[in-house]
C-alpha cells in the first residue's frame, strides 16, 4: 500500500493543475455572459482543493517513480480527471446524473465523443467549449501517452519501433526525457490545431464553431456544438477541411514531428502504417459509395461519394463526426466502416482499436503460418521497412489482439444481458472500446447514449477508458503479481 502514496501525490498535483484549464471556459463564459458563470467557481475551488490536500498529505512520501508505476499512475490519472470534470455540467444541470455527466466527461477525455447530451445547439458557448477542451486536452496526454509512456510500459503498438525511430520516443525512463517529449509532441499538436482553426474559419466556420471543432478533429474527440453534427453546416468545404485534419490526427505525431524537424515529406513514406492507412481508407470511400449508390441511396455517385468518404473517414479515424444519417444506409456500409475503427488509426495517434501497425504485423505473421505449413524447418523472420521483429513481440501483439477480442465479445453480452439489442450492444461496445463515438441502432449517429440504463452506461464508460489504456495498462492492475512487491 505504502508504494501507492508516492503515486497519489502526483494525481493530486495533476487535478490541482487541472482546475486551472477551468479557467478557460469560465473566461469564455463571461465574454458571451452565459448562463453557465455560476458553475466554475466551485467546480474549480472544489478541484483545486482536492488537489492540494492530496498533493499535502502525500508530499512526505514522494520518490522518484519507476516504470512500474507508470501503469496506476496512466490508469488512475484516466479515471479521476473524468470525475472532477463532471463538476461545470453537474452545476450547470443539476437534473443531470453522476453517471452520466462522468460518461459525457470520459467520453470527452478518451476523445470518444459519444454523447449523453442533447439540445447542443441551446447549450451555454462556455459548457460546449468544457466538452471540446476536454476532447483537446485528452488528445494531448494521448499523444505523449501513446508515443512516450506505453511504449516504456511494454504496452502500444510503437514500442515495435521504439529502438529504430530517431527522434522523442527513445529514452528508457519516465522522467525527464518525457518532458522534453511532450513540449515537442505538443507544440506540433497545437500548432497543426491552429492551422485547422483557421482553415475551418475560412471554409466558413464561426471563430466559436471553428475553434471546437478543431479540437474535436485534432484529438479526433468528434464533439460538435450541433445536435447534426457537421450535417449542420452542410458544406463541402468544411467537410474537406475536416477530412484532411482528421487523417493527419490519425497518423503518428512522432512521425509530424520528425517531418516537421526534417522540412521532408519523405518521412511519411518510412512510416509503414501511413500508406497503409491512406490505401485502406481510400479503397474504401470508392468502394462503399459505389456500394450505396448501386443500393439506390443516392441518386448520383458524386453525391454518394462525398457522404461517404466524410462519414467513413471520421469513423475509420475514430472521429465521429457525421453529416448524414448512415445509420440508415444498407447495413454492410456502417458495419465495413465501424470495422474499419478497429484497425485504421497508427499507434502513436489519438485514434483507438487495434491499430494499424499491429494489423501489418498480424498479417505478416499469418503469411508466415502459412509458408510454415508448407516448409516446417524453415528459419521465417518477421521484418517492418527492413526491421526484425523479435517473436517476443509478435506473441505480445497476439496476446493484445487476443483481450481485445474477448473484451469486445464480453462487455457485449453484459450490454445484451442487461436488455440491450444485439447489433445496439455490439455497436456501442465496439464504438466504446475504439473510442470512435457513435454505434447504430439505439446508439446511432442520429441518436445519443442517453437511451442507455444507469449500468449500460457504466459498462459502456469502462470500454472507453480499457480500451483508451491499450487494454494491457488497465487489465494488469486486476493481476496479483502487480501488487507483489
Amino acid at each position: 500500500m505504502l508504494r501507492v502514496f508516492p503515486i497519489l501525490n502526483v494525481i493530486g498535483l495533476v487535478v490541482l493543475l487541472f482546475a486551472f484549464t477551468m479557467l478557460t471556459p469560465l473566461a469564455v463564459s463571461f465574454y458571451y455572459q452565459d448562463a453557465a458563470r455560476h458553475a466554475y467557481d466551485a467546480a474549480i475551488l472544489i478541484t483545486f482543493t482536492a488537489g492540494l490536500i492530496l498533493w499535502l498529505a502525500t508530499h512526505s512520501m514522494r520518490r522518484e517513480l519507476k516504470t512500474r508505476d507508470g501503469f496506476l499512475l496512466v490508469a488512475l490519472a484516466w479515471a479521476v480527471l473524468p470525475a472532477f470534470a463532471t463538476l461545470p455540467l453537474l452545476f450547470y444541470m443539476p437534473h443531470l446524473s453522476f453517471t452520466d455527466a462522468y460518461f459525457e466527461t470520459m467520453s470527452g477525455m478518451t476523445t470518444t465523443g459519444a454523447t449523453i447530451l442533447s439540445g447542443l445547439d441551446q447549450l451555454p458557448p462556455s459548457i460546449n467549449l468544457w466538452r471540446h477542451l476536454l476532447n483537446w486536452l485528452g488528445g494531448m496526454g494521448i499523444i505523449v501517452l501513446a508515443v512516450a509512456i506505453l511504449p516504456l510500459l511494454g504496452v502500444g503498438g510503437r514500442q515495435l519501433y521504439k529502438a529504430e525511430t530517431p527522434g522523442p520516443m527513445k529514452d528508457a525512463r519516465l522522467t525527464p526525457r518525457i518532458a522534453q517529449t511532450a513540449k515537442s509532441l505538443w507544440l506540433v499538436y497545437a500548432g497543426i490545431t491552429l492551422a485547422c482553426i483557421i482553415a475551418l474559419r475560412i471554409a466558413g466556420m464561426s471563430w466559436f464553431d471553428a475553434v471546437c471543432h478543431a479540437f474535436a478533429a485534432m484529438s479526433l474527440g468528434g464533439f460538435s456544438t450541433h445536435d447534426a453534427s457537421v450535417g449542420y453546416f452542410d458544406s463541402p468545404a468544411i467537410e474537406a477541411v475536416l477530412i484532411f485534419f482528421m487523417l493527419v490526427a490519425a497518423m503518428n505525431f512522432a512521425t509530424h514531428f520528425l517531418a516537421l524537424r526534417g522540412r521532408s515529406l519523405r518521412v511519411y513514406l518510412h512510416d509503414p502504417e501511413v500508406p497503409a492507412l491512406l490505401g485502406l481508407i481510400g479503397v474504401s470511400c470508392i468502394g462503399v459509395a459505389f456500394y450505396i449508390w448501386h443500393a439506390g441511396t443516392y441518386a448520383s455517385y458524386w453525391t454518394a461519394l462525398r457522404y461517404v468518404s466524410f462519414n467513413l473517414v471520421s469513423i475509420a479515424t475514430d472521429c465521429g463526426f457525421a453529416n448524414t444519417d448512415y445509420g440508415k444506409w444498407p447495413i454492410f456500409a456502417p458495419l465495413w466502416m465501424l470495422l474499419l475503427s478497429c484497425v485504421s488509426a497508427s499507434s502513436g495517434s489519438t485514434g483507438g482499436g487495434i491499430k494499424m501497425i499491429r494489423v501489418l504485423l498480424m498479417l505478416k505473421q499469418g503469411k508466415r503460418e502459412l509458408e510454415k505449413q508448407i516448409h516446417s524447418a524453415a528459419l521465417l523472420p518477421i521484418k517492418i521497412r527492413q526491421s526484425m521483429i523479435s517473436n517476443q513481440i509478435v506473441f505480445a501483439v497476439q496476446a493484445f489482439v487476443m483481450l481485445y477480442v474477448t473484451s469486445l465479445v464480453l462487455l457485449s453480452l453484459i450490454l445484451v444481458a442487461s436488455g440491450l439489442d444485439f447489433i445496439s450492444a455490439f455497436t456501442a461496445i465496439i464504438a466504446c472500446i475504439n473510442n470512435a463515438g457513435p454505434g447504430l441502432n439505439q446508439v446511432g449517429p442520429a441518436t445519443t447514449y442517453a437511451v442507455l440504463t444507469g449500468f449500460q452506461t457504466w459498462v459502456c464508460s469502462f470500454a472507453m477508458l480499457l480500451g483508451r489504456l491499450e487494454i494491457f495498462t488497465l487489465l494488469v492492475l486486476f493481476t496479483p503479481a502487480y501488487w507483489r512487491k
